[in-house]
């Protein structure tokens, strides 16, 4: 009887540590290399990843353009499809550093609700783009974008990292709602550095901090060149990480918001030049 419980003890722990094993295997079929995908033609992600290693693939990053096909496809790969069911999707890093936006495809998502349904435009994020992706957790747009429209990053809270290019015009006051786990906002001044003085960038709406890269290197201290006499609007807005700042005596006028938000600095020190200073110019600052 005992050399029978024994078997049987036996047996059961082998089929535990079977199905321990299965669920291991399971876990570990997923994708978790970067896959790195150059595409000739906007429209054919469809066509370049075998339906087998769709919802196992958690990092992507994308070359060349892409239209509503490919974003359909995308969105589905970070677990929702285009009207708005969850997928089994597991991407989770997406950069699109290297992929330009066109319009054309299928609509990336319809809007039942509403009756209506989306496609990509020219260096547009769309409406919903990315609505209820919630398994995304870090994302790079595209070098290229000029707009980010309402609700484009809609219900993805789990996405804690976000970079943004600095060719961008126009934000959307929606478009980052219900991000609630965003910690981090990259935004990489690709133009030269007087130009984007100048110009500023639209009011980015998110409760975490922003950091300022150029060339890869982040913005802890800068001197304003002294050919620079005015600073666009939300130049710098969000910045904590800025802890010196050197104004130009040449500097006659500073935008909007140009530094809400720079709470790292500790000292500053306006020139008597200065002509106009924006509403909360240096609001919640030192």
């Amino acid at each position: 009887m005992k050399q029978i419980i024994k078997r049987g003890s036996f047996f059961t722990l082998m089929f535990m540590l079977l199905g321990c094993l299965s669920l291991y295997a399971a876990d570990n079929d997923l994708i978790t290399r970067q896959i790195t995908i150059q595409l000739k033609k906007a429209g054919t992600l469809p066509d370049r990843i075998a339906s087998s290693k769709k919802y196992k693939i958690t990092n992507l990053k994308i070359i060349g353009k892409i239209n509503g096909t490919d974003l359909r496809m995308i969105r589905e790969m970070a677990g929702r499809d285009y009207i708005g069911n969850s997928t089994d999707g597991k991407l989770s890093v997406l950069d699109l550093s290297e992929a330009k936006i066109v319009g054309g495809g299928d609509c990336y998502y319809n809007d039942n609700y509403n009756n209506r349904y989306y496609y990509t435009y020219n260096d547009e994020i769309g409406y919903d783009a990315f609505y209820g992706c919630s398994g995304l957790t870090s994302l790079t747009l595209p070098a290229g974008i000029t707009e980010i429209d309402d609700c484009a990053f809609y219900d993805c809270s789990g996405l804690t990292s976000l970079t943004l290019p600095a060719g961008i015009t126009e934000i959307r006051k929606g478009a980052f709602c219900g991000c609630s786990g965003l910690k981090e906002v990259r935004f990489c001044i690709n133009d030269n550095l007087d130009t984007y003085l100048i110009k500023g960038h639209p009011y980015i709406d998110v409760d975490c901090g922003i950091k300022y890269y150029i060339n890869d290197k982040e913005i802890t201290s800068i001197e304003i060149p002294s050919n620079v006499t005015t600073l666009g609007n939300y130049v710098f807005q969000g910045c904590r990480g800025l802890t010196s700042l050197t104004l130009p005596a040449g500097i006659t006028s500073i935008g909007w918001n140009a530094f809400y938000g720079c709470s790292g600095l500790t000292s500053l020190t306006l020139p008597a030049g200065i002509t106009s200073i924006g509403s909360e110019a240096f609001h919640s600052c030192i």
